[in-house]
């Protein structure tokens, strides 16, 4: 049984427990769990949050390497910065449907953590809020998330799919990075910026569809996803950052809508597979790594385009289209 005197409570606000662990119950009237409260209790195993709970602050459990699970009180509405950052047994959580803020690193580092679900108040997803929940399988981002935050999931190497809704408008830089194990993912429309190297490193994803609501697709957004083997680029894009496709040695054939304009520096470097590429007249510009290391490309293009000069000056086979 939890003695009353392990908790240093001011104003309902639970500022310091100060206990040996084990079992925790937190006094009925505490309206909000304060930062680092319980921070680096490794001995913690459970916790009881009482219903009078509206926040748990930041750094709350962080580092409460013996917690395996815990159920959030409905009346909670947010969780803060790393709140259970590194709960490295921590295997379930409930997040109740009040809840409209997960914050930066909030789960961040739970290892063990093998099933979630995000409710539908929830507006973001904040960065880094699931980096390195190796044992998530797939997530549901609900109806009503704007924003999925940098690092949001990254490093997540069991996730296998993921849901994305129609009113996110922005997918964080890294959002997805290193996530291996990602088969497909579908952008929906809405979509309008997906951040640098957003899905980098995903070594399984195969195929992607870009909407036309996009406007800008950052740096290295693909780099490395070795088995993408086709792509849609949309009208909407006017340029493909660097390193884009960088290293994605399964993709074979692509053509660049007629809206770009710029190809970056780097953009399909190590493309080893990609033998054929379409590029429009209104492509000015080309960087010369652009497609360096792709030996078997055959560069397709409009004659008298800037492609054609590009291509005979680096030494590609050209076909006029």
């Amino acid at each position: 049984m939890t003695n009353t005197s392990d908790f240093l409570i001011e104003n309902g606000v639970l500022k310091k427990y100060t206990g040996p662990g084990g079992d925790v119950v937190i006094p009925e009237g505490v309206i909000a769990i304060g930062y680092s409260a319980f921070s680096d209790c490794t001995g913690l195993t459970s916790v009881t949050i009482p219903g009078s709970v509206t926040r748990i602050d930041g750094a709350a459990f962080r580092g409460c390497t013996g917690l395996t699970n815990v159920v959030i009180p409905a009346g909670v509405t947010k969780i803060g910065y790393a709140a259970f950052f590194d709960c490295t047994d921590l295997s379930s959580v409930t997040i109740p449907e009040c809840v409209t803020e997960i914050g930066a690193f909030a789960f961040g580092g739970c290892t063990r953590l093998s099933s979630v679900t995000i409710p539908e108040r929830v507006t973001r997803i904040g960065g880094a809020a699931f980096q390195g929940c190796m044992g998530l399988s797939s997530v549901t981002i609900p109806e009503g998330v704007t924003e999925v935050g940098s690092y949001a999931f990254r490093d997540c190497t069991g996730l296998s799919s993921v849901t994305i809704p129609e009113t996110v408008r922005k997918i964080g830089a890294g959002a997805f990075f290193d996530c291996t194990s990602l088969g497909g993912v579908t952008i929906p429309e809405g979509v309008r910026e997906i951040g640098e190297d957003a899905f980098s490193g995903c070594k399984g994803l195969s195929s992607v569809t870009i909407p036309e609501t996009v406007r800008e697709i950052g740096k290295g957004v693909f780099s490395g996803c070795t088995c993408l083997t086709s792509v849609t680029i949309p009208d909407s894009v006017a340029e493909i950052s660097e390193k884009t496709f960088q290293s994605c040695t399964g993709l074979t054939s692509v053509t660049i809508p007629d809206s770009v304009t710029e190809i970056g520096s780097g953009t399909f470097w190590g493309c080893t597979g990609l033998t054929s590429v379409t590029i429009p007249m209104n492509v000015t510009e080309i960087s010369k790594s652009a497609f360096h290391d792709c030996k078997a490309l055959t560069i397709h293009a409009p004659a008298g385009s800037y492609a054609q000069q590009y291509a005979e000056a680096n030494g590609y086979p050209f076909v006029a289209c």
